[in-house]
Parts: structure tokens; C-alpha cells; sequence
């Protein structure tokens, strides 16, 4: 068999449990790295409940509470947008066939075509999951390869009450790295700080300055730092607080890769990535043969948007 040549198309219930699910709930969300919202209805709106206020009064007759709390609601625009790929027919097997290898459960005398199925939707769902996290960051409206939306980094370009802290004295080095995080640290609003205790703050920040703390880690010889030479690190963490690379220089245009350098310091729940397959009702995923072009595709459609809660939490610097 050189060829795959079965259709399949994934609505409803199908591309809920079969095809989005999977991507964007439980540990692979946590993977991005912020908070997902995946289905919410349409338009799309985040609730952030914060207390305000001392709530302890004298012991008295009656009712002499306060609304203390402070409702927040922003909504998220919500994108129609579509993923499209396509394979030269031998490619696309020798693709899936490969994937099929690695897995030693599978009878490679005897493929069912549940088997190349799951291989094939694996393959496309690893591409779109790439390119959404890549547009959440990056994505400018109308300008470059990710312009569907505006992302992250754009949004907050745009919000000058999340540029608060100048740490454009500092050349990203392993000396300096430590005193980025400390300056970031020290500007941060009372707010921000107050919520580390519940473990969700994290720097974001751009490959230069993840790789510039490792290399400070491993100057540093402990018997843990010799050990995470030899080993790797899984997760980076300074004074309590993850450093996570945002891993999107290399889709960023050169001039810009060349001379900056992100880092924002948040509480990870602040940054939202919304995703919707039930109330667009072109909603689907779709895998084909095409016979005159010899070739297979795969397209999805769905709703997609992102955008930060608070911006006055967030804080951007240059070097």
C-alpha cells in the first residue's frame, strides 16, 4: 500500500471528542502554558471575580454587608479561520506509516483503517495545535505569515499600561538574567504579587533570555545544577515562579529577532486562547484523496480569538 485514500470528515460530537478535545483540554492545555477555553458559548466572555475590601464586621443585629466584589468582564473576538494542508500521496503515507512504527502496539502485517486513521489525525492536530500557540503570540492582523488575529505580544504592544517596567539597561546575558527577574519582580503592581502564593504567576519569556537563565544555572555548581547539566530540565522555575520560553523567535521577522528581547511577568490565567467548534456551523475537520493531484489534504474550520484580561498585570521590556 502506497497510497490512503479513505475520507473522513469529523462534525459535531465527532470533532468535539475525537479531534479538538484531545488538543486543547486537561494536560495538553496546561502545556500551553496559559488558560484555554475551549467551547464556550458565543460571544465569548471571561468572568474575573476579585475581593475588595475588609468583610469582617462587629457581631450586630441586621444586614450591613457591602458588595465587595469587583466583576470584570471582557469579551473575545472570535475568528472564522481554517487550517489546510496537503501531501504528495507517497510522502503523506511514508508520513503516517512512520508514526505508525513508533508505536509497538500496532500490527504493521495488518493496518486497520482505525489505526491510519488515528495516525492521520494525529498528524494534522499536532499542525494546528503548532500554528494556533504560534498565533497566539505572535499574530499581527493583516501583516506577515500569522495575521488572522492580533496575538499576545500585539496586544500588549498596543496597551501602554502593560509596558511598566525598562529593562533596556540590561544586556541579556547569564549576569544579567537574574537582575532582569528582580527588576521585574520589584515594579510589578501589589496586585500581581499578592497572587503568587496560588501558584499561576510565570515570566514568559523570548528563547534568548530561557537560555541565557540556564546557562546561569549551570554556572552555578550544586550537585542539582550537575545533575540538570547531565539530564535536562523539564521545567525552569526563579524565586517560586516558572520561566517558561514562549518559543516564537524564529517566526518572528529578523530585524525584530535581532534586536528584541520579551519577558512578561503574569499570573498565566491573564492570558487567553478561545477555541470554538460548536457554534460555527461550518465547523469541521475533513481528510482526502484528491485522485487528479495525487495528493492528500486535510482542512479544519473553526472559531479561534485570544486577548489578555488585565493588561495593568503585565509587563514588557526591551533590550
Amino acid at each position: 500500500m502506497g497510497t490512503i485514500q479513505n475520507s473522513k470528515t469529523y462534525t459535531g460530537k465527532e470533532l468535539d471528542n475525537i479531534f479538538f478535545r484531545p488538543m486543547l483540554v486537561g494536560n495538553n492545555a496546561e502545556a500551553i502554558g496559559i488558560r484555554v477555553l475551549y467551547n464556550m458559548p458565543v460571544p465569548t466572555s471571561v468572568h474575573v471575580f476579585r475581593s475588595e475590601g475588609n468583610i469582617l464586621q462587629e457581631y450586630d443585629r441586621g444586614w450591613s454587608g457591602s458588595e465587595n466584589n469587583s466583576h470584570q468582564q471582557k469579551d473575545i473576538t472570535m475568528h472564522k479561520i481554517k487550517a489546510e494542508k496537503s501531501f504528495a500521496a507517497v510522502d503523506y503515507f511514508n508520513t503516517v506509516y512512520e508514526s505508525l512504527v513508533c508505536n509497538s502496539d500496532i500490527n504493521l502485517e495488518d493496518l486497520t483503517g482505525t489505526e491510519l486513521e488515528a495516525a492521520e489525525t494525529e498528524l494534522f492536530r499536532r499542525a494546528i495545535a503548532e500554528s494556533l500557540r504560534t498565533m497566539m503570540w505572535v499574530g499581527q492582523e493583516g501583516v506577515g505569515d500569522y495575521s488572522l488575529f492580533d496575538g499576545l505580544l500585539t496586544r500588549a504592544y498596543a496597551d501602554e499600561e502593560a509596558i511598566a517596567c525598562d529593562i533596556s539597561e540590561f544586556e541579556v546575558t547569564p549576569e544579567n538574567i537574574t537582575k532582569i527577574f528582580d527588576r521585574m519582580w520589584a515594579e510589578s503592581n501589589p496586585e500581581l504579587k499578592v497572587l503568587k502564593g496560588e501558584g499561576h504567576l510565570a515570566f514568559f519569556v523570548s528563547s534568548d533570555m530561557y537560555e541565557a537563565y540556564e546557562l546561569w544555572l549551570d554556572q552555578h555548581g550544586s550537585d542539582a545544577a550537575y545533575l540538570d547539566m547531565s539530564t535536562g530540565r523539564r521545567e525552569l522555575y526563579y524565586h517560586g515562579i516558572q520561566v517558561i520560553d514562549m518559543n516564537v523567535t524564529q517566526h518572528l521577522p529578523i530585524a525584530v529577532r535581532e534586536q528584541v528581547s520579551y519577558i512578561f511577568l503574569t499570573d498565566r490565567r491573564n492570558l487567553v486562547l478561545a477555541v470554538n467548534t460548536s457554534d460555527y456551523p461550518g465547523s469541521e475537520v475533513r481528510m482526502w484523496y484528491n485522485a487528479d493531484e495525487m495528493e492528500n489534504r486535510q482542512r479544519a474550520t473553526f472559531l479561534a480569538g485570544c486577548d489578555i484580561i488585565d493588561g495593568k498585570l503585565i509587563t514588557r521590556g526591551e533590550n
